[in-house]
């Protein structure tokens, strides 16, 4: 039998909860950077992205059709203080894809303490959503007597 890991379409998606609520407990190799995604209300997302080190300005944020991209490039310094004996802190470019439901729309982002959050809000229009037929007697349909209206001509 065969099995297959699909704990990286879980990771990347926001907005398919009751699909992947069976799936909770699939662990997957970390990538970079690393993020968390948290369902903050109802129909209200957050995904938090770790970026230490990245200012406003070597990131960008992209929303296109149902997908989100966080672009993260480092801007290369040509003096620096020093000598680096050791770099543990990740400095190299990333881009992180996340496939998004249907209707699921960029609210805010901001960069606080070293990680970028990204607030997102599933907004269903009024027309897709369910809404209740009332129930009537009958004369609504095909039973109902046509309605004549008489006018009088004055002579």
């Amino acid at each position: 039998m065969r099995t297959f890991d699909l704990a990286p379409l879980y990771r990347s998606t926001v907005g398919f909860d009751r699909l992947f609520s069976m799936m909770d407990g699939f662990e997957s190799a970390p990538g970079y950077p690393p993020y968390n995604i948290e369902r903050t209300g109802e129909t209200e997302y957050r995904i938090s992205v770790a970026v230490a080190g990245f200012g406003e300005n070597e990131l960008s944020i992209e929303a296109k059709e149902n997908t989100l991209t966080i672009k993260g490039a480092k801007q290369v310094k040509d003096e620096q203080n020093g000598e680096v004996l050791y770099q543990g802190i990740a400095a190299r470019a990333f881009e992180r894809v996340f496939q998004l439901a249907d209707y699921v729309q960029v609210k805010a982002a901001a960069l606080e303490n070293g990680l970028l959050h990204v607030d997102l809000v599933r907004e269903i229009p009024e027309a897709k959503k369910p809404r209740q037929i009332p129930i009537g007697n009958g004369q609504t349909l095909g039973n109902a007597k046509p309605q004549v209206v008489e006018a009088k001509v004055a002579a």
